[in-house]
C-alpha cells in the first residue's frame, strides 16, 4: 500500500518538476507544481507541533498544507493545547496506532520523545523532526529552520544594538526542556561574553509557551533589577508578551526588546517602539520544506548536498553528518519590512 501511495505522489511532483527550470540538484520528489492526488493511494505525512493554536505552528501548518496540495500528499496537523510533553506522546502513540507512512515531531522534551520515536520506527513508520530536534532519537532527517549559532548570533547583535552595546538584560525563555530554545541560549551566553564585554545576561527565567505569563514574569525582572535596560523574548510566546510588558510598565526607550516573534503578533510593538526586532524565518516555508523532506524519506529518496524544493526553495543545504535539511539563514524583521508577512 506505501509503495502505492508513493508511486502516486511521485507521480504528481513529477509534474511539478517538468514545469520547474534552472534547477540544481533536483530530487525526484521536488516541484512545485501540479496539484490533487490520488485519494486514498496519498502518501500520509503526520506533523505534531509543540502545541498547536498559536500563529507560528499554524503558518507551519499553512506551509505543509501547500505542499500536500502541490505534491500530492495527506498532511496530517495534530497537537496539543498546551505544550505539555505528556500530552504530546499521547499524540503521537495515536498516529503510530493510525501507521501513518512519515511521523514529523517538534519535541518538547527531546528525551522523553525519543523512546516513543523509536516505537514508531519499530511499527515501519519513518520518523523525522522539524523545528526542533531530537538528536538522540532514531529519527531520519531534522529540519532545521536555521543554525544555532545563527539565530544566538541575531538575537544577541540586535539586542545589543538597541542597548549601545553595553548593559544588564536578562531572557524570558518558554520550555525548559526545549533543546531548540536552550541551544540559541547557549550561543547568546558565548556571543556576549566575547563581543560585548561591558554587556551581562543577569537572569534567565521559563514562562512556559505563555503570553500572559511571559508578561508577567518580564515585569518581575525588570522589578527584581532596576537597571535593565534589555530582555529577549526567547520564543513565539514570549517575544510580544516582553514587549507588552515594557509598554505597560512605560519603559519603552529604557529597556529595549527583541525576540523570535511572528511578524504580526510583533507589528504592534515594532510600531510603538518597545520591541527593536524580531528574528525568525520564513515559517510557512518551513511547513513547505517539512511536508517535501516527509515524501522524500517515505519514498527512499537521498537528499542531494543542495535541493531545490519549490521556486523559493532553491538551494537548501543538507548536512550528512547531523541528518539535517538547512532551511536558510535567519530574518530580522523590522517596521520595515514587517508587512512582507501575513502570519
Amino acid at each position: 500500500m506505501l509503495n502505492r501511495r508513493i508511486t502516486a505522489a511521485l507521480a504528481v511532483a513529477a509534474a511539478g518538476v517538468l514545469a520547474l527550470t534552472g534547477c540544481t540538484q533536483q530530487n525526484p520528489g521536488g516541484g512545485g507544481g501540479g496539484g490533487g492526488g490520488g485519494g486514498e493511494e496519498k502518501v500520509k505525512v503526520a506533523f505534531v507541533p509543540k502545541l498547536q493554536g498559536i500563529p507560528y505552528f499554524e503558518a507551519m501548518n499553512t506551509g505543509g498544507q501547500k505542499a500536500a496540495q502541490e505534491l500530492g500528499i495527506e498532511w496530517i496537523y495534530r497537537g496539543s493545547s498546551t505544550a505539555d510533553p505528556g500530552a504530546q506522546t499521547e499524540i503521537v502513540n495515536s498516529l503510530i496506532q493510525q501507521r501513518v507512512d512519515v511521523l514529523v515531531v517538534a519535541p518538547n522534551d527531546p528525551d522523553s520523545m525519543a523512546p516513543v520515536l523509536q516505537e514508531a520506527a519499530d511499527a515501519g513508520i519513518h520518523v523525522m523532526t522539524a523545528d526542533t530536534d531530537a538528536p538522540n532519537s532514531v529519527r531520519e532527517a531534522f529540519v532545521n529552520q536555521a543554525t544555532a549559532d545563527g539565530i544566538g548570533t541575531a538575537l544577541t547583535d540586535a539586542l545589543l544594538e538597541a542597548m549601545g552595546g553595553k548593559g544588564k538584560y536578562a531572557i524570558v525563555s518558554c520550555g525548559q526542556t526545549a533543546a531548540n530554545l536552550n541551544s540559541w541560549i547557549e550561543v547568546q551566553k558565548k556571543v556576549t561574553a566575547e563581543k560585548y564585554p561591558d554587556a551581562q545576561i543577569v537572569d534567565i527565567v521559563y514562562a512556559g509557551e505563555d503570553e500572559a505569563q511571559s508578561v508577567s514574569m518580564a515585569k518581575d525582572l525588570m522589578n527584581a533589577h532596576p537597571d535593565l535596560t534589555g530582555l529577549v523574548g526567547e520564543c513565539t510566546a514570549s517575544a510580544p508578551g516582553v514587549a507588552k510588558a515594557v509598554t505597560e510598565a512605560g519603559k519603552v526607550g529604557q529597556v529595549f526588546t527583541v525576540g523570535l516573534g511572528t511578524p504580526q503578533s510583533m507589528k504592534q510593538y515594532l510600531d510603538n517602539g518597545s520591541s527593536s526586532a524580531a528574528i525568525l524565518w520564513d515559517v510557512e516555508q518551513l511547513g513547505y520544506l517539512t511536508a517535501w523532506a516527509g515524501l522524500q524519506v517515505a519514498s527512499g529518496t537521498p537528499f542531494q548536498e543542495t535541493n531545490k524544493v519549490n521556486d523559493q526553495l532553491t538551494a537548501v543545504k543538507w548536512d550528512p553528518s547531523q541528518k539535517m535539511l538547512l532551511l536558510g539563514d535567519p530574518l530580522r524583521i523590522t517596521t520595515d519590512n514587517v508587512n512582507n508577512y501575513k502570519y
